[in-house]
């Protein structure tokens, strides 16, 4: 497709980062407007929806670094290249990173943690969704090779040299596959919010939605450094895919069960967010 979106004094700027950053800023944007729904003062979430991304990235790279160490203590210059500063690192750290960031931040700030990590997932799908075009854009998570008539075939020689995507070969457009599926969560997250019934209810939901999608989707996904286990029959995507489900269906369980009622929200809270 197209790696570079534009060049800027010689400076080229990645399609891949331009669409993240649009993503991460739609997300924060959304879940600062619905905010007030759930009692939480919306600047409490927008700065911590700052930390989240710069805390998780921070991870994400130490991780990076840490999986690939003996390849890094032989070049370490590589540690504080373009490239090392370009990568998202990996989708473990990232999580690892994130999710400290919200235990620590809504304890430190006093906010109701479910209702955080509700008002939080109902803005997710929007920002991911838009994230993976910019993966579709730039080559990376390609699919395995297909048959099927609306596979995709990437040309672009960069794209090959930034993720190691495959030139000229029909693959699976698994990019497309996911944002489709995330736009739809972000679709199904706003009609489920409308009817709340339970804290943790939105939270729970996506866990599920997301963990059933990217499990599925590995299947189709033929981009290395996924972890292959157990024979390389599964992923270890797929195992938190599943823990993912889980999780999201305990919740699902308590709430249902009435043990996590939802609390009236205080006059001083909604207007916080006007």
């Amino acid at each position: 497709m197209h790696p570079i979106l534009f060049t800027f004094g010689g400076i080229p700027i990645y399609s891949y980062g331009v669409l993240v950053a649009t993503g991460v800023l739609i997300s924060l944007w959304y879940g600062r407007r619905q905010a007030p729904r759930a009692g939480i003062d919306p600047d409490k979430l927008w700065n911590m929806g700052i930390y989240f991304v710069l805390v998780a990235l921070l991870v994400a790279k130490i991780w990076l670094i840490l999986s690939a160490w003996d390849y890094y203590m032989a070049n370490p210059r590589d540690i504080f290249s373009v490239a090392t500063f370009q990568s998202g690192g990996t989708f473990y750290g990232g999580v690892v990173g994130g999710v400290l960031t919200i235990l620590l931040y809504t304890h430190f700030q006093k906010m109701p943690l479910l209702p955080t990590l509700d008002t939080c997932a109902a803005a997710l799908p929007i920002g991911h969704a838009i994230g993976r075009l910019g993966c579709f854009a730039a080559g990376c998570c390609y699919g395995k090779p297909t048959t099927v008539p609306w596979s995709v075939t990437f040309k672009n020689p960069l794209a090959e040299q930034l993720a190691g995507t495959p030139l000229g070969v029909h693959l699976h457009p698994t990019q497309l596959y996911e944002a489709s599926l995330e736009f739809l969560n972000f679709l199904f997250l706003i009609w489920l919010g409308k009817r709340q019934r339970f804290v943790g209810e939105i939270f729970g939901a996506y866990m599920i939605l997301y963990g059933t999608e990217r499990g599925i989707l590995e299947f189709f996904r033929g981009d290395p450094g996924r972890t292959m286990m157990f024979h390389d029959s599964v992923s270890l995507m797929q195992i938190v895919s599943l823990v993912l489900i889980l999780t999201g269906a305990f919740l699902w369980w308590r709430g249902l069960q009435g043990k996590a009622p939802i609390q009236p929200v205080t006059p001083a809270s909604a207007e916080a967010g006007d």
